[in-house]
């Protein structure tokens, strides 16, 4: 099964996962895991000191004392599973998944040579016994042992075991697309592999380690906020503790009537009022933002990458494949003086029959779609092709009495020369103007005659304008990296809409540029993929890796796209924000819960020895019993009701940081006040009916 495949399978066995959950919960209701978690191991040693009360009070025996600290006792202990079902179903999923990517780890045996060549000898060893600097031939057919990088040959190479795309692609040895994958099969050819993992460090092992939570540690803001909630816990444990000396010197010296209020009463007050809504939920809230990832065909190396990409306010964004198609495509024919279009057209068209670039083919399609005529009365027979090269910058084809070509301004013009021909004035002019658009000039000549210019521009993606507006009014700046000349480069910025580019990008440029942003205090976030993308990617504080890369960007970088998208980058930053708006919601709504439960059960509590605080019971709970029960039961249904939205995240709508503080703390934070004064009057009134 492949990683997507993977991402489904936790949908699919919705029910198993559940019962595994449930019963998994039960084995963490022990010491050593509840100590992780301090809010909850309050709750854990309240549970026991009330089921030692409940015994006290069977045994004197006081029957109707015994029912009500037997009840609260088992709601105790209830909130105590529902905390961790909500982090076992969390882990499960990442179970799941993590058993799917087990089936495309295969023991597979290798050809370790005695020197990297392809007729060097060999012997036949075990995967597990390949060590890094080890050198292996793979051939059609062969599942590749171990993560590795090519250094000689080409080949096509299935990755779907990975990726989850059916699509073959290629690796060649000393170029930008050498990493291959432990798991992954040869198809055709064959490489020279230089193994570059240890056992049991493959990038598989690594995305399994992560998707079980075995790799997972706490980020520095789940940090934090676990030290703030441990602080609102000791604050509400002093104020408890204190409440008992009081009521004791209440009712004993100060005349008033009544009784001492019990220890079971003070514990549900504690249990209630600390925030165990969110400390139950906060290992499940970071789990559940890895499996968004993944679900996303995304592996983190760190969970602190995921809130980081939260924080991210610049994107660095490859021009190529992300804010343009990739490919330049042809967009006009621009004749010289005396010149027809048609004849440019037709000779254009000539001379890229041999181009098989993308380029090459566009200006095929444009000729035949302006001049359909000319196309389909072309005749080639009696022509020679001359393929295009990178040495001779050019294409073309000779026809008896003509030779064609198509090529740079620079290469034609050389070419030109050399035939005695001439270059008219109004040729460069015509360069200059579609180089100042932002295009790519080809010049093409028919014999020693110039003919004109072909216009190749870089196609802009629909949409990616208001993507960059989007991302704009959320407060993150947007730099395009690219190769071209700056004249081009601020021609594509200007029309995609971004706010900076770094043109003729080179590996100290881009390393430069994010270092004088951290010096600012911004948090970068990049895509690269290439051994010269290693440096910024190390740098950047989210950096993103296509898996196709070279073994040097992946290790630079703390994130791997299995999709090889460059685009992901923009859904990346969605994920990590809603991690941090999910976890900043249901923190805000557990404090909010506080002040229904502290008008419940402080009347409840004191009522007997001050009836002026009857006056507080605003809720018309029928008697302080019943009030106490209904926050504490309250107090545990609320969790596994949010164990949805903490596993599916608060939805994430772009927008300026105000404007979603201003939403989430009216949404969460007045209906964080607002829940359980209806919640616990209807348990109150359904404790009252039954």
């Amino acid at each position: 099964m492949n990683a997507k495949a993977a991402s489904a399978a936790p949908a699919v066995a919705w029910d198993r996962l559940a019962r595994e959950a449930m019963t998994d919960s039960i084995r963490k209701l022990n010491v050593r895991h509840q100590v992780r978690n301090p809010v909850m191991f309050v709750v854990y040693v309240g549970s026991w000191l009330v089921l030692a009360l409940f015994l006290r009070d069977l045994v004197i025996p006081r029957p109707a004392l015994a029912a009500f600290t037997g009840v609260v006792d088992v709601w105790l202990w209830l909130t105590l599973l529902f905390a961790n079902f909500s982090e076992s179903l969390a882990e499960g999923q990442g179970k799941a998944q993590a058993a799917s990517l087990r089936q495309a780890r295969q023991d597979v045996e290798a050809r370790r040579l005695k020197e990297p060549r392809q007729d060097s000898p060999f012997e036949m060893v075990a995967g597990t016994a390949l060590r890094e600097g080890d050198h292996v031939l793979v051939q059609a057919g062969d599942i590749i042992p171990s993560d590795g990088e090519a250094v000689l040959g080409i080949a096509s190479v299935d990755e779907s075991a990975i990726t989850g795309e059916s699509a073959p692609v290629i690796r060649e040895g000393a170029g930008d697309r050498s990493a291959v994958t432990g798991g992954t099969k040869v198809l055709s050819d064959w490489l020279v592999v230089r193994i570059t993992a240890q056992p049991g460090e493959t990038f598989l092992d690594r995305m399994i380690k992560m998707v079980e939570g075995a790799a997972r540690r706490k980020t520095p803001n789940e940090i934090a906020l676990s030290i703030l909630l441990v602080v609102l816990t000791l604050v509400f444990l002093v104020v408890t503790i204190t409440l008992f000396p009081f009521s004791w010197y209440s009712v004993h010296y100060a005349a008033h009537a009544g009784h001492v209020i019990g220890i079971t009463v003070l514990v549900a007050l504690l249990v209630c009022l600390i925030p165990t809504t969110i400390g139950a939920l906060l290992p499940a809230i970071g789990i559940a933002g890895i499996m968004r990832l993944l679900r996303a065909n995304v592996v983190a190396t760190s969970g602190r990458a995921i809130e980081a990409a939260g924080d991210v306010d610049v994107l660095f964004l490859d021009k190529t494949g992300t804010i343009t198609y990739g490919n330049r495509q042809a967009a006009a024919f621009h004749a010289t003086a005396g010149v027809a279009e048609a004849r440019l057209a037709a000779c254009a068209r000539e001379a890229s029959l041999a181009d098989d670039t993308p380029e090459g083919k566009s200006i095929v399609a444009l000729a035949g779609s302006r001049f359909p005529k000319d196309a389909a009365s072309g005749d080639m027979r009696d022509g020679v092709l001359v393929p295009f090269s990178a040495d001779t910058r050019m294409s073309g084809v000779d026809l008896p009495g003509r030779r064609i070509r198509k090529g740079a301004p620079d290469t034609m013009r050389e070419w030109v020369a050399k035939g005695d021909g001439s270059w008219p004035d109004d040729l460069d002019r015509i360069i200059s103007k579609v180089a100042s658009g932002g295009a790519t000039p080809l010049v093409v000549c028919e014999n020693n005659e110039t003919l004109g210019v072909v216009e190749l521009k870089d196609i802009v993606k629909s949409g990616i304008r208001e993507r960059f507006a989007t991302l704009r009014t959320m407060g993150i700046r947007t730099v395009m990296v690219t190769g071209d000349n700056p004249l081009t480069a601020r021609a594509i910025a200007t029309e995609a809409g971004v706010d900076d580019f770094i043109a003729e990008a080179k590996p100290e440029a881009k390393l430069a540029r994010i270092q004088e942003y951290h010096k600012e205090g911004h948090m970068v976030a990049m895509t690269g993929d290439g051994t010269n993308d290693a440096p910024a990617l190390a740098q950047a504080d989210v950096a993103l890796c296509m898996a196709s890369g070279t073994q040097a960007a992946r290790e630079a970088a703390n994130m791997v796209d299995l999709d090889s998208n460059p685009t992901k980058l923009l859904e990346i930053v969605g994920i990590g924000k809603q991690l941090l708006i999910t976890r900043g919601s249901l923190t805000t709504f557990s404090v909010a819960n506080d002040i229904a439960k502290y008008f419940a059960i402080i009347p409840a509590a004191f009522v007997s020895t001050y009836p002026a605080l009857g006056a507080l019971n605003i809720m018309h709970l029928s008697s302080p019993t019943h009030a106490i029960l209904a926050a504490v039961i309250f107090n545990a249904v609320i969790i596994p009701l949010l164990i949805p939205l903490a596993l599916r995240g608060v939805r994430y709508r772009a927008a300026a940081a105000k404007d979603l503080l201003r939403r989430n703390l009216w949404i969460y934070g007045v209906g964080g006040i607002i829940a359980p004064f209806v919640g616990i009057k209807l348990i109150d009134m359904l404790l009252t009916w039954i």
